[in-house]
């Protein structure tokens, strides 16, 4: 990210500004989650956190200029109280974005937003960049998918294309070959699953096989993509990246990582809504490695409230991934758990209500222990 263009801190709420010209962003700050933080709702401190336990009590404003980013913080009183003082406008869009951050999602694929889902990794792939080969055939996927349900996944996400970098991509027959029996048995058992794909046909037979979920790392680029799922009652995951797997990290560059990515969502969503499909049905990912620095991805990763103004839920992947490496002394995917649980708990804590992940048994127990604390009352 050019120095210019660098987020900058700023001690006060932006004044004076063109509206029209220099987008207006507000994330939830300040947040909290048990007993004891649920008491400033009642004092219009604070508000749910997408309409979960959680509570934020102050806004991180951010204004985009043809230069910087200005970014602030203040407690959320005080950020209604500015907006309103400058102007109709911006009180508006503030106020729409604060109840968006707010508001409950509505079940997503059958399952209440409530609280963090867990998504199960199945790759059906000799090459993908943390299994490669480990569920190549249909039975050892299978089998390992059903296990991850054992273990409290509440999805189970099925591709068949490594979208590693620099991956090549696979024929969509291939694809299709590698996972429509896995998702067909899956789904025969009654669970949620999930087809991990960017290709339209290899969609139409996942879903024909009995999946609920598209989870699109191109988010539905595919020009046949968007009519067949206005069609249908699919759910879909739309990811943000840029260029293609294998161009995807050749040099990133950003204005603003996290401002750029809600944009991009944004525009995305706008194409789904307008195709007929409804927000319920609906979801976005950050996309963490898809075209992105590590300093992309903390940014990003810092800021991830900022999508729950987008009103739909958020699904977050980081589990096993580079940047955990690059974070820590360079381990090797099977070796980053631990960097894994806590990106996913601070993903769950910024309202993340679909996380994706290899280790199915350790998230949902890390998940289970974060919330007894938050929900603990000391006798």
């Amino acid at each position: 990210m050019p120095a210019a263009l660098r987020i900058m801190g700023s001690p006060a709420l932006p004044r004076g500004f063109s509206f029209a010209d220099e987008p207006l962003y507000v994330g939830p700050a300040g947040i909290d989650a048990g007993p004891g933080a649920r008491a400033a709702v009642a004092a219009e401190a604070a508000w749910p956190l997408a309409g979960g336990p959680s509570l934020f009590t102050a806004c991180r404003v951010m204004l985009r200029r043809a230069d910087c980013v200005i970014e602030a913080m203040a407690p959320l009183p005080e950020v209604i109280d500015w907006a309103a003082g400058q102007g109709e406008a911006v009180a508006r869009h503030v106020s729409r974005l604060i109840h968006r951050i707010g508001a409950p999602r509505p079940p997503f694929a059958g399952l209440s937003m409530d609280r963090p889902r867990v998504m199960g990794i199945v790759n059906c792939t000799p090459d993908s960049f943390s299994d490669g080969g480990d569920r190549f055939d249909a039975a050892t996927a299978i089998a390992a998918g059903r296990m991850m349900l054992e273990r409290g996944a509440d999805i189970v996400d099925v591709g068949g294309e490594s979208t590693r970098p620099g991956a090549d991509p696979v024929p969509p027959e291939e694809e299709i070959r590698r996972v429509e029996p896995v998702v067909r048995a899956l789904a025969e058992t009654g669970a949620v699953v999930s087809i991990d794909t960017r290709h339209a046909v290899v969609m139409e037979a996942a879903l024909a096989a009995g999946a609920r979920i598209v989870n699109d790392v191109s988010a539905l680029a595919d020009p046949a993509a968007l009519p067949l799922l206005a069609r249908g009652e699919a759910s879909v995951v739309l990811m943000h990246m840029r260029g293609d797997p294998r161009t995807m990290q050749m040099d990133p560059v950003y204005a603003c990582a996290p401002l750029d990515v809600w944009d991009g969502l944004a525009a995305r969503l706008a194409a789904c809504r307008e195709a007929g499909i409804k927000d319920h049905r609906l979801c976005v990912d950050p996309g963490i490695g898809f075209g992105k620095t590590v300093e992309h991805n903390l940014a990003i990763l810092s800021r991830l409230g900022l999508l729950l103004g987008l009103g739909v839920p958020v699904a977050l992947g980081v589990s096993r991934k580079s940047v955990i490496g690059k974070l820590s002394r360079d381990e090797p995917p099977k070796a980053r758990l631990p960097g894994s649980l806590a990106a996913a708990l601070e993903g769950a804590r910024q309202g993340a209500t679909i996380l994706r992940v290899h280790d199915v048994a350790e998230t949902v127990q890390a998940l289970a222990v974060a919330r007894a604390l938050s929900d603990f009352v000391t006798p």
